[in-house]
């Protein structure tokens, strides 16, 4: 335990003795750093709601036991201290409890196996979710789909659970593109059974398995509602195939929704009970009718991905990213404006723009002067 540092032995501990989301324990963290809130948890030296949430378990300190499984599987603990962490996508969390959206605390750390940084995976990267009891027609699409946007190298995420899920999973690795797997269980508790060779493949062929479990936590249903919010937030758009009214499906699109990213729905006929739930996100505005992978490309903001049409014209801002692009669209070429009118007229926050305006520089999308930044002429 010397060799590791104390930042991860702490969140490792705080992980074990606190249920997720835990809002209180995520928000004392963040005020005191997770060496000090770990410390002060282990000595019940904390706000009521912080013992309250952790009192159950604040005596289970089986860190060295947790990080030597990992040591011993190939798995490992990525904390937010690390370059892999996926900061951006998970802030999305953050502003969603700011604004009061309950269950929706970022993770303290999260259990991954598989060597792709995730930091890397989750940019461009689609949700595909759906029914476990899916016909034939849901899993046929979901293979459809993940295969298509994996070859245009855009990593596809999903729940591992059988029916749709399973259905994506195998349609991007069929596709050699990278998968993501997040659980609702540690990644020991080979769940769901009739998965554990799909999840293996996963972790083995450039994907990765993530869970905010420690090892040895089993699957409970609450558990894979509070998966669901990591899901959403990790993409930028989620795509549901099939779906009843109720449904974890629909509860990963509300979720998806509530953080600001894109939902997109592919239903199947309307006397199909598999495909309620898609059809009412549809009538009720939550989510954009899709029925293809351009579709899903062309919601996602991804133009020019690899594997696009090589035929179809280009614009010179084709590649850049979604939030790029609409800090291009907000700037003027005649006068220059501040990082803060960017920020209000983009939506982009101010802190991003701050640090894209620089590379849209760099790529002559923008220039720098007295005045503040502008539009550099589009190129041909």
């Amino acid at each position: 335990m010397s060799t590791v540092e104390p930042e991860r032995a702490a969140r490792a501990y705080l992980l074990r003795v606190a249920e997720p989301p835990a809002p209180g324990l995520a928000e004392f963290v963040g005020a005191h750093g997770p060496v000090v809130a770990a410390e002060r948890v282990r000595r019940g030296d904390c706000p009521p709601k912080i013992r309250e949430e952790t009192s159950a378990r604040r005596e289970h300190d089986l860190v060295e036991r947790d990080l030597a499984w990992a040591a011993g599987t190939g798995a490992r603990l990525i904390i937010p201290e690390d370059e892999e962490w996926p900061a951006w996508p998970l802030h999305s969390l953050s502003v969603a409890a700011g604004r009061g959206v309950q269950g929706s605390s970022p993770p303290l750390a999260l259990w991954v196996c598989g060597d792709v940084s995730l930091a890397d995976v989750v940019s461009g990267a689609v949700a595909i979710v759906g029914a476990r009891a899916a016909t034939s027609y849901g899993e046929h699409w979901a293979t459809e789909l993940a295969y298509g946007l994996a070859n245009r190298g855009m990593a596809v995420f999903s729940g591992a659970a059988y029916g749709v899920d399973g259905a994506a999973h195998r349609g991007a690795l069929t596709a050699g593109g990278a998968t993501v797997a997040v659980l609702g269980c540690a990644l020991d508790a080979g769940y769901p059974a009739g998965h554990v060779s799909l999840l293996n493949r996963i972790a083995a062929n450039g994907g990765a398995v993530v869970s905010e479990y420690p090892p040895g936590t089993p699957p409970a249903r609450h558990r894979f509602l509070v998966r669901n919010r990591l899901i959403a937030a990790l993409t930028e758009g989620t795509v549901v195939i099939e779906a009843g009214r109720r449904s974890g499906a629909r509860n990963t699109a509300g979720t998806a929704g509530a953080l600001g990213k894109v939902v997109m729905a592919l239903p199947g006929p309307v006397s199909s009970a598999m495909s309620v739930g898609c059809h009412t996100l549809i009538r009720e505005s939550q989510a954009t009718l899709v029925a293809s992978v351009d579709d899903v490309v062309e919601t996602v903001g991804r133009f020019g991905s690899a594997g696009a049409e090589p035929e179809r014209p280009r614009r010179a801002t084709d590649g850049l990213a979604p939030d790029a692009l609409r800090v291009y669209d907000a700037l003027t070429s005649r006068a220059g404006r501040s990082a803060d009118q960017v920020a209000a007229d983009s939506g982009v926050p101010v802190g991003k723009v701050r640090a894209l305006l620089p590379a849209l520089e760099i790529d002559g999308f923008a220039a720098r002067g007295e005045a503040g930044w502008r539009r550099c002429p589009r190129r041909s």
